[in-house]
């Protein structure tokens, strides 16, 4: 029995991207040899990379005044590099939201190189929210503003832009990358790690503003300084050939068999308010943690009020083949990760089984 990955990462790959991906394990076609065994000197996978951020620069219109960039060390290493060429030496504040799980981790690592204020805490609320504009009080000489676009774990996901447009913006979107269109214009860096829509672990892409790069404080060590990858064109050390060629398939995919990102999103809505409707027509038996209009259309994390009640869904549920539904470990609860590669069938089969479920087991 094959079973649905509904994990919040590693994200399911689309099948004809696995089935490449196999492929490319025992020989990839046009070189005879191993994805695994291929140099990352070759002219074949400078040319992937090449390919991968063509891709990029398609589907999101990337302007010409901004470079992408293949980076190791996640979402996580951006937290420190993001502040070292922004905050460092600057004398300004930055602006951080902290609206769950991982934008609490980026604040931290900002506080070493500068001075930082937190501009909307959601913790008082369980980050069962995100702030809403009358909240918000943004200063027109701040560093930068940092913010997480879709939090994973709480299931919350903005659906708007924030900030000043003077100030640098500054977004990790590393769970709804690609997912939807977004205007790159409009933000000077935004990063996303891999093993939610881009393939599995081991890269990061970066889109920054090339204009930031020509303030980058002196002292930086030359693998955190993005002007070096830039001039390496992503291979300024062995980088994990592995995930760029994967990630380079996701993004022809998207560009060439979905058409596009508005087509992505569209399917991605569809999905999101097909498990949706299942939950708020449970007659209150199901909740969703996240507010209605602050609803994750990748991570639905809901849970029944009856915690036996959860524990026996979350057993019968991987009986039958889905799995990854388990909420963070932060939270607990249930959560259904419903990432590009998820299709539209699978998610009608998890309703199905909920709604089977809820009425199997629940008494309203």
């Amino acid at each position: 029995m094959n079973s649905l990955n509904f994990s919040g990462g590693p994200g399911i790959l689309p099948e004809s991207v696995l089935r490449e991906t196999q492929q490319s394990i025992e020989a990839v076609p046009e070189v005879g040899l191993s994805i695994l065994g291929i140099s990352h000197r070759s002219q074949w996978f400078a040319d992937v990379v090449a390919e991968a951020e063509a891709n990029i620069r398609a589907l999101l219109d990337v302007p010409d005044d901004y470079c992408i960039l293949f980076l190791q060390g996640g979402a996580t290493l951006q937290f420190s590099m993001i502040p070292m060429l922004l905050l460092r030496h600057t004398g300004k504040t930055a602006e951080y939201l902290r609206t769950g799980y991982w934008s609490s981790k980026a604040i931290p690592e900002a506080v070493l190189e500068g001075d930082v204020k937190v501009v909307w805490d959601g913790e008082s609320c369980g980050f069962r929210r995100l702030p809403t504009a009358e909240e918000l009080e943004f200063s027109p000489s701040a560093a930068y503003l940092h913010y997480v676009s879709n939090e994973t774990v709480e299931g919350t996901q903005f659906h708007q832009v924030l900030g000043l447009d003077d100030v640098p913006r500054v977004c990790d979107m590393s769970s709804d990358f690609l997912s939807r269109p977004v205007d790159v214009r409009r933000f000077s860096i935004i990063y996303a790690h891999a093993q939610k829509n881009l393939g599995p672990a081991g890269v990061t892409v970066v889109i920054v503003k090339r204009d930031l790069l020509d303030s980058t404080p002196k002292g930086i060590p030359a693998l955190l300084d993005y002007r070096e990858h830039l001039k390496a064109h992503s291979i300024y050390n062995t980088p994990p050939v592995f995930a760029i060629y994967v990630a380079m398939l996701i993004t022809r995919w998207i560009l060439k068999d979905v058409g596009g990102l508005e087509k992505m999103n569209e399917i991605n809505q569809q999905k999101a308010r097909l498990l949706y409707k299942t939950v708020d027509e449970s007659n209150g038996l199901i909740t969703t943690r996240a507010a209605l209009e602050n609803r994750s259309l990748m991570n639905v994390v809901f849970g029944f009020q009856n915690t036996e009640i959860e524990k026996l869904f979350l057993q019968k549920s991987a009986l039958v083949g889905f799995s990854g539904l388990n909420g963070h470990r932060s939270i607990g609860g249930i959560r259904a990760s419903i990432y590009n590669a998820m299709t539209i069938p699978a998610v009608e089969k998890l309703s199905a089984f909920l709604r089977d479920f809820v009425a199997a087991h629940c008494i309203a």
